[in-house]
This record gives C-alpha cells, sequence and structure tokens, in this order.
C-alpha cells in the first residue's frame, strides 16, 4: 500500500510539473495522460493524424470524419503500483447532422492507507478523477474543424472537483502529398466547484500546433507536435546552489516543447510505433542515469474487423506504462438493413 501512496503522491504533484505549471495549482492534469496505445506510442502528444485513429479525436476533435463512423475503442493503461487508466469511444454518423463521438476516460487510483499529521491510521481511502466528452467534426473541402465538450470530475478521499471545458480543433490535408498539419486549443473552461472553500485551482489550458507527413517513396510517417506553446520557458530546475542542477540551455527549453513520432508503415495492417518527448526526458530522469525516460514504441496490427495496439512509454529508469488498445468496426457486424 505504501506504494499507491507514493504513486499517488508522485501523478499528484509531477504530472503539474512535466506538463508545465505556471501559475497557482493546475487541476485535472490526468487528462494529460495519453488515452490509447496510438497516443502513447508517438510519444503522448499529436493533433494531425487525421482519419487513422478515433482515439485521436481526444487529442483534437477534429482528427475524425465519417470515415471512422462505427468505429468504437476500448483502451487500458497499466501505470505503475497498480494504477490503472481506462477510456472509451466512439462514433456515430448521425446523417445530416454529421459524424458525432462521445468517450469516457478514467483514473483509478485504488484504495490509499491514509495516515494524519502524526502518523495515525486513518484507515482506506479511494481516488480517481474522469473525463466525458462529446465531440462533433465538419469537414470543409480540405479542411476540418471540431470541438469537444467534457465535463471533469476528481475525487480524492472525500473532497471533490469539477470543471466544464471545451476543445477546439482544426486540421489541414493536403490534396495532393500526404501532409497534414493541425491546430488544438485544449482545456478552455470553468470549474464548477473546488476540492474546498480556499482551493484555487486551474485548468491545464493548451495550446498545440503538429505536423504529420509521409514521404513519397519511404514506409515512414513522421510527426513533430509543439505544445504549451502559449507559455515561454516550461522547464523546471531546482536553482539552489546545493542541488548540483544548472539551468537548461536556450535549445533545450524550446525542444521540451516538441514532441517526435514516426512509424514504421510495414503493410497496411502493421505499423510499429516509435516517440521522443524532451519534456517528460528532461524532468523525470535521474541526475546519474535517465533509462528510457521521454522514449516510447509501440506495435499496431490489423485482423479483418478488428485492431489490437500495444505501447510501452518510458517515464523514469525503475519501468514504463504500459498501454494496451482494442478497436472494433461496428460496421462489419451490423449491416445496413439488419438488426
Amino acid at each position: 500500500m505504501l506504494k499507491k501512496i507514493i504513486t499517488f503522491i508522485f501523478f499528484s504533484m509531477v504530472n503539474p510539473m512535466v506538463y508545465g505549471q505556471s501559475d497557482g495549482q493546475r487541476s485535472f492534469e490526468f487528462m494529460n495522460i495519453p488515452s490509447s496505445a496510438k497516443l502513447m506510442g508517438l510519444g503522448g502528444v499529436n493533433i494531425s493524424q487525421a482519419n487513422e485513429d478515433l482515439n485521436l479525436a481526444y487529442s483534437n476533435p477534429a482528427l475524425t470524419s465519417d470515415t471512422l463512423s462505427g468505429m468504437v475503442s476500448f483502451n487500458y493503461l497499466s501505470y505503475f503500483a497498480n494504477v490503472g487508466v481506462a477510456s472509451f469511444i466512439y462514433q456515430h454518423s448521425l446523417g445530416k447532422y454529421g459524424p458525432w463521438h462521445i468517450g469516457v476516460h478514467h483514473v483509478d487510483y485504488g484504495e490509499i492507507d491514509g495516515y494524519d499529521d502524526t502518523g495515525g491510521d486513518l484507515g482506506e481511502f479511494q481516488a480517481g478523477e474522469t473525463v466525458v466528452f462529446l465531440g462533433k467534426s465538419h469537414q470543409v473541402r480540405h479542411f476540418t474543424v471540431g470541438a469537444n465538450l467534457k465535463f471533469a470530475y476528481s475525487g480524492i478521499a472525500g473532497y471533490s472537483s469539477s470543471a466544464l471545458l471545451m476543445d477546439l480543433g482544426g486540421i489541414f490535408q493536403h490534396p495532393n502529398i500526404n501532409f497534414s498539419a493541425g491546430l488544438a486549443i485544449k482545456n478552455l473552461g470553468v470549474i464548477l466547484s473546488d476540492y474546498s472553500e480556499t482551493s484555487d485551482s486551474s485548468l491545464p489550458f493548451d495550446v498545440q500546433v503538429g505536423m504529420t507527413f509521409k514521404p513519397e517513396h519511404m514506409p515512414f510517417r513522421f510527426s513533430f507536435t509543439g505544445h504549451h506553446l502559449h507559455q515561454g520557458d516550461i522547464s523546471y530546475y531546482d536553482a539552489g546552489q546545493s542541488s548540483g542542477q544548472e539551468e537548461p540551455g536556450k535549445f533545450d527549453k524550446i525542444f521540451r516543447h516538441i514532441v517526435v513520432g514516426a512509424e514504421l508503415l510495414l503493410t497496411k495492417n502493421v505499423n510499429l510505433r516509435f516517440g521522443y518527448n524532451h519534456l517528460v526526458r528532461q524532468e523525470l530522469k535521474l541526475e546519474e542515469a535517465a533509462g528510457g525516460a521521454g522514449f516510447s514504441y509501440g506495435l499496431m496490427f490489423r485482423v479483418k474487423a478488428f485492431e489490437f495496439a500495444y505501447s510501452r512509454g518510458g517515464y523514469h529508469v525503475a519501468g514504463g506504462a504500459h498501454s494496451f488498445t482494442l478497436t472494433a468496426n461496428t460496421n462489419m457486424f451490423f449491416r445496413k438493413g439488419k438488426v
């Protein structure tokens, strides 16, 4: 149980640091956790791969269209100390009203031992956080725009907070070459209720820009995504004389805004994925060793109506997180005119 306590504190305090906390205490940072195996395999952030994976609509609501209607996907992310993240998304076409998608993203911290200031045992308490979202996209020639409306809830040991948020996104797809560029403005909204009367939480607002391209005669697809572009310096370091840490250089600070992803397209039904997140590596590596922090890799393969994906994300020299995705095309089960 001690490991669960440490994990809970770690992700409550480190996640805001890793994703560039600026002013005040940011709540609902769990929404930045990669929601699918593909996203984790590409470095944890991607907003420019259109019509490839319905799960990416959680990152940018413009990354979907009628071509993905009827798709349903289930995801599970195994974090440290049995902390689990489960998510679900489904899209349905409503005829003249276009495609709509709905999903849930839930983090379960399990049961955690509680203690008072003197170390007295207060028994076990539960903690979990959930976001429910509804989204729509609309395509006009080579441009697609979309929006996600989200309701987020966080409950920790009897304390709770809720918020209403919106993501806005856009994508441009070149008509002649395999190139797309995306923009996402994430987590616009208001906090409906805070943990306590003295809490002053803020939302994890983010502005992201990205591009994806595939060279014509190469079996590779590359993605570059910039995040927290509304902030300048998102680096974190201890400036104390005894810490031994030096202030990051200018190039280091710039590259912390960038996530790089690549895919090896072996066949139409088999892909390998790789990613690098410089911010994660710099913030979570140990002084004497970095291990695989910041690096990720994964595999996807399709069998008829089903798509399976697995990815491993490196967060620390001690280990990484494992993400699993199962996607099904329901159109192949419920043909038109049949129940």
